[in-house]
């Protein structure tokens, strides 16, 4: 079945064609190329055959399928044989051009002859000579071949190298690269960088360069101890090649360099993100270098122990890295061997080899933001210091006990001083019970199983609670009541259903209608569960010391949260909720004190100390933190202490004191790597660390704190958390300049499996594209920025409950179209930007979108773009009545004042220079002059001076009038002088010369 309708002339056919050239190189673009064959030997002209069959040609050759790109240049040597006058000096030049991707393709073919080889370039010879061409192109392929096949290169160099270039020779870039690779050969990583600076710095390019060279670059950057170039090389380097089956090798080098510098979770993300070249890559000689390069990285991940990782490979079944491995050497060296079998040599065998024998060159280069180790992505990998915050050795953690009745007594012991080493113990428990040949212990002091399995239950609520699964919490710490009920403990029964009140309280109200319903609902239910709490409390007799107290501090908690709850619609300062609060912890301290429960006196004291901050009373918060933490010092409980210092730090960011703030809140982290990862929200202090680095001016250190952050909440199942997290990484590296590290951030976290699924929320994936796409934008890379945006403003046209960001994401659209000179297209996401403000107006952003189209219309088309560009402003025109009549100011100089200017500019551009001038002069008006000062009137006298200019050059240059265009500039300098504002007379004054030289 055809992919499209086919063309039914000539016309449609090369429309087709060219349509065609603009998809990027696979299989769809190959099969339509096919098909526009098929189409084109439908007509009776050999034109627009010899167009079809080159296109195809090129779809084959950069498709990866060396096989099939012989065969059709066959035909279309036959047809120049059969027809050379047919072929003008274009055809001419393509069909010479593509006799070395001929000998390209046959050398990546092991079942081709090496007769035959030297026989296509013999060919090749004759007919340059011939056809009176320069032998330059003929001896650079006879020097790759000498190079394939491993022989000495040095004279096949010289012939090749020592001659000038032709019109037909390889490109520039492309030249580069193969000079390069000659010096790496001979080992002189030193003068191969030096060939390849003109490429890697961007002076030269093409279809497959920089991307090629930069690949073959990595390496010898390292070994030359240029680690930050390396760096910034691969993230650039590799955008430019994954996924393309033409760029295997590429792709494959990129992955040996993760592999050889500490980076092989990278290398694993990164050889999953392009699975589809082991399905897609037909060319045995890609094909061999990549899976050699996939060895490399796979032979790496073993050799450190995760051979049981799941590892992206060939379709069909699931891979582990060491069945992978097995796999890719076999296949590898299978490919190998016929190359050399072929070619006479071992050259293929020996590179291979050599390549498998190199050693690390770095122990860890941080190569993303996002940087993880192998045993971070292992599915159960525990969290540790590396992630979570500063290592530290203060503390050992306490051995979990051989003995199950130790085990057991231990793990409550310490449940019951909140210690945070009972975590371990209860993890280790809650597996010897699930085994099935689990013997419960026979002893009165460790109680029933029932007992245990109840424990169990409480501690697994727990954990559902902090992941905020509070329905879950609540079903789990019923379930325990009930068991400890028929185990007749009904002090531990109280416990759980009073942890299941406080659960069910914070279940978020899905039927609450807006965040002041939902905050109104959650107020009245834990308003509902104090009392309830209360009332338990009242009833329950024969309670210990330990149990009642922790009675006590659920009820504070429940009011604690009420004030949280009710602090964030903004009424924190009522002591409708502050009073009882602190009643509550009064009663918790003075029980705790009664009794000397050291762990909840200080949890009394921080519910103090927290109520007081919530209440807007920061000096009273502060004092009680203080005496807390000399406390704590003192008499511990020491797990409270980062919690407590995180606390200060906040009050210390509320009274301004961001270094403060930094210093406790960098101890609170250094502390928290004392205790099990969970004992304290690491992730929270990370991203409190990153406000703070930002107050201070510390934006790349913030940046770091946000990673690490997003990274913790995603290790922890915080998803949406963790992604929102990313995203503000993402931007602030895009505000630093830092582009390509903001995209290869964004690459990855569009590469999750959840996010790729479409599982991840559909708002939240498109504010990762959407900053993917305007950092593409600003690393220039305009093709792939624009066809992300494309999407994004269609897929958000459907976003009727906010049409607020389509009018946003269209608008940005529009201008990318403008851009790229397609202003049709363009046309039409204005309109679409336009529709969506009519619902939610953006009155700026709409003009200042507007406005620039119509300069780019105007400044690209000329007078054949005048009449799109002033419907471009007649819009403007509207939208800045709009906001007139509904009272809006905008932040910078008003929108009337900002058209009236770009009419002058785009008329200008247009040739319509009276209409220029006229519109200059409005603008003029509505600006007013400039005044004295600073600031604001700093910002005015530019636009005014501008404004100024750019009148004088359209009346004194294009309307040729420079007596009047020379008393405005002269009047303007004498205003501006005197108003202080001497910079801004230069352009003026540097104009005014001109036209005087000209007259």
């Amino acid at each position: 079945m055809p992919t499209t309708s086919p063309p039914q002339n000539t016309d449609e056919l090369y429309q087709a064609l060219r349509e065609n050239d603009r998809r990027p190189y696979g299989r769809t673009r190959t099969v339509t190329a096919e098909e526009l064959v098929d189409a084109a030997e439908q007509f009776a002209e050999p034109v627009p055959l010899i167009d079809a069959l080159l296109e195809l040609q090129e779809a084959y050759t950069y498709g990866s399928e060396p096989r099939k790109s012989p065969v059709v240049f066959a035909r279309l040597l036959t047809l120049f044989d059969e027809q050379p006058d047919v072929f003008d000096e274009r055809l001419r030049h393509q069909l010479f051009w593509r006799f070395k991707w001929v000998a390209g393709a046959l050398r990546a073919l092991p079942e081709i002859p090496l007769a035959s080889l030297r026989q296509w370039l013999t060919e090749m010879r004759d007919r340059y000579e011939k056809a009176g061409l320069d032998l330059q192109p003929y001896y650079g392929q006879a020097y790759r071949l000498a190079a394939h096949l491993g022989e000495d290169t040095a004279l096949a160099y010289e012939l090749w190298a020592g001659r000038s270039r032709s019109r037909l020779s390889d490109c520039e870039a492309c030249e580069i690269c193969d000079r390069a690779l000659y010096h790496l050969a001979a080992g002189d990583d030193e003068r191969a960088l030096r060939a390849w600076e003109p490429v890697l710095a961007g002076q030269e390019s093409c279809q497959e360069e920089p991307a090629r060279s930069a690949s073959y670059a990595l390496l010898p950057l390292l070994r030359t101890g240029r680690t930050d170039e390396a760096r910034a090389l691969h993230l650039a380097g590799y955008r430019g090649c994954r996924r393309n089956p033409s760029m295997a090798g590429e792709v494959g080098r990129h992955l040996e360099f993760c592999a050889l510098t500490g980076n092989e979770a990278r290398g694993l993300e990164l050889l999953a993100e392009n699975r589809n070249l082991f399905d897609e890559v037909d060319s045995p000689q890609d094909g061999l270098d990549f899976l050699t390069s996939v060895e490399v990285l796979l032979q790496r991940v073993e050799a450190l122990g995760h051979g049981e990782l799941p590892a992206a490979g060939f379709p069909g079944r699931t891979w582990t890295v060491t069945g992978l491995r097995a796999e890719v050497r076999g296949r590898a060296a299978d490919l190998a061997a016929r190359f050399d079998d072929r070619n006479g040599t071992s050259a293929h065998t020996d590179r291979r080899s050599a390549r498998l024998d190199r050693a690390p060159l770095l122990d860890a280069l941080e190569l993303t933001l996002r940087t993880r180790s192998l045993d971070e992505v292992s599915p159960a990998a525990p969290l540790d210091a590396s992630v979570t915050g500063s290592a530290s050795t203060a503390r050992t953690t306490a051995a979990v006990p051989e003995s199950l009745t130790e085990l057991i007594l231990q793990a409550r012991s310490l449940e019951g001083e909140g210690h945070p080493d009972a975590q371990a113990c209860w993890a280790r428990l809650r597996t010897l019970v699930a085994a099935r040949d689990y013997a419960h212990p026979d002893d009165p002091a460790v109680g029933p199983l029932l007992r245990l399995r109840a424990d169990l239950l409480a501690d697994e609520a727990n954990w559902a609670g902090d992941r905020d699964e509070f329905a879950d919490a609540a079903a789990l710490h019923e379930e325990a009541a009930g068991l400890y009920d028929d185990a007749g403990l009904p002090g531990h029964a109280a416990l759980s259903r009073a942890c299941a009140l406080l659960a069910t309280a914070e279940i978020p109200a899905e039927d609450a209608d807006g965040p002041e319903a939902k905050t109104e609902r959650k107020t009245e239910a834990l308003t509902t569960a104090h009392t309830s709490l209360v009332r338990l409390h009242e009833e329950t007799s024969g309670l210990t010391p330990h149990q009642e107290a922790r009675l006590l501090r659920l009820r504070a908690t429940a009011l604690g949260l009420r004030l949280q709850t009710s602090g964030n619609s903004g009424t924190s300062g009522n002591g409708e909720h502050v009073a009882p609060l602190l009643a509550e912890v009064d009663l918790l301290h003075t029980f705790a004190t009664r009794h000397d429960i050291t762990g909840q006196i200080a949890r009394a004291l921080l519910l103090r100390a927290t109520a007081h901050a919530l209440a807007g009373d920061l000096p009273a918060a502060l004092t009680e933190t203080d005496g807390l933490l000399d406390r704590l010092r003192e008499h511990g409980p020491a797990w409270h202490l980062p919690r407590v210092l995180a606390l200060r730090g906040r009050l210390h960011l509320g009274f301004q004191d961001a270094q403060a703030a930094h210093a406790d809140l960098s101890e609170a982290l250094r502390l928290a790597a004392d205790w099990p990862a969970d004992t304290t929200d690491t992730s929270r202090l990370h991203a409190e660390l990153a406000e703070v680095c930002m107050h201070l001016g510390r934006p790349e250190e913030a940046l770091r704190h946000l990673t690490r952050s997003a990274e913790l909440d995603l290790r922890r199942g915080k998803r949406i958390d963790a992604f929102c997290t990313y995203s503000n990484a993402a931007q602030l590296s895009l505000d630093l300049g830092r582009v390509e590290d903001a995209i290869a951030l964004l690459d990855s976290l569009l590469a999750e499996p959840d996010v790729a699924a479409g599982e991840l929320d559909d708002r939240l994936a498109a504010q990762l594209r959407l900053t993917r796409a305007r950092a593409l934008r600003a690393g220039d890379d305009l093709k792939a920025a624009t066809a992300e945006f494309v999407a994004l403003a269609a897929e958000s046209a459907g976003w009727d409950d906010d049409p607020g960001s389509h009018a946003m994401i269209a608008a940005e659209t529009a201008v990318l179209l403008g851009e790229s000179g397609e202003f049709g297209q363009a046309r039409k996401a204005a309109d679409q930007a336009l529709a969506a403000h009519a619902r939610a107006p953006r009155h700026e952003h709409l003009s200042n979108v507007l406005r620039e189209l119509a300069r780019l219309q105007a400044q690209r088309q000329g007078p054949d773009g005048l009449a799109g560009a002033r419907a471009f402003l007649t819009d403007a025109g509207r939208v800045a009545d709009e906001a007139r009549a509904a009272g809006y100011e905008a932040h910078g100089r008003s929108l009337d004042t900002a058209l009236a200017y770009e009419h002058g500019r785009v008329n200008a551009y247009a040739g319509a220079h009276e209409e220029a001038l006229t519109a200059l002069e409005q603008a003029l008006t509505l600006l007013g002059e400039p005044g004295p000062g600073p600031g604001p009137e700093q910002q005015q006298a530019g636009e005014w001076a501008e404004c100024v200019r750019l009148a004088a050059a359209v009346e004194g240059i294009y309307l040729e009038r420079p007596a009047p265009a020379l008393t405005r500039l002269d009047a303007a300098v004498s205003r501006l002088t005197a108003a202080g504002h001497t910079e801004e007379t230069e352009p003026l004054t540097a104009l005014a010369a001109r036209l005087r030289d000209e007259e």
